[in-house]
């Protein structure tokens, strides 16, 4: 029967310990109602008012980015234009394709998608055949290969499909998280 009494002793001094901190939580749940209680009409405004800056904060932030190019997947024309689109943007991914490559179609199908969701990001494309000397110069051999560029300096590259799972049939997903990697897009 001594047994028995040390467990009903652990077993009252357990449920004293979860009753102090259920009274703990508990007080600490009603300090914060009374804060809230406590916030009077002018700190509502302000706060309102402060979330009505931020929101058109981040709708003209949006209307910068679209005024740029960015949320659509296009294609420029020359290394000259990579320049100038790089330059304006502060986050870019450049497809570096060639037409006769099946691979490069695959990629354009995902980087469309990506495009309209990650308007932070500007997507372009350019033909490599229009870009010898800018090639050389990035040092772009395999085809298709994107460029992750911030603030105008090629900080990645995605050669080919290793990173993507080595298949063609790999997710926008996943390609999605490969650019989040490289903090090229607002990845969650």
């Amino acid at each position: 029967m001594e047994g028995n009494g040390s467990v009903d002793m652990f077993s009252e001094v357990l449920e004293n310990q979860f009753l102090q901190a259920a009274k703990l939580v508990e007080n600490h749940l009603d300090s914060e109602i009374q804060k809230l209680d406590q916030i009077g009409e002018d700190e509502l405004e302000l706060l309102k008012e402060k979330r009505l800056a931020a929101l058109r904060k981040a709708q003209q932030q949006k209307q910068e980015w679209l005024s740029k190019g960015h949320g659509e997947y296009r294609e420029i024309g020359s290394e000259r234009d990579f320049f100038q689109e790089v330059k304006e943007s502060e986050k870019v991914v450049c497809h570096f394709y060639r037409d006769t490559t099946f691979r490069c179609k695959i990629l354009d199908r995902h980087l469309a998608i990506l495009a309209k969701k990650h308007l932070e990001t500007k997507f372009l494309k350019l033909n490599v055949e229009k870009a010898p000397f800018l090639c050389e110069r990035l040092r772009i051999k395999v085809i298709p290969t994107l460029a992750l560029l911030r603030d105008g300096k090629t900080q990645d590259y995605v050669v080919g499909f290793t990173d993507l799972g080595n298949t063609d049939d790999f997710t926008t997903e996943t390609l999605e998280w490969r650019l989040g990697c490289s903090d090229v897009i607002n990845y969650r």
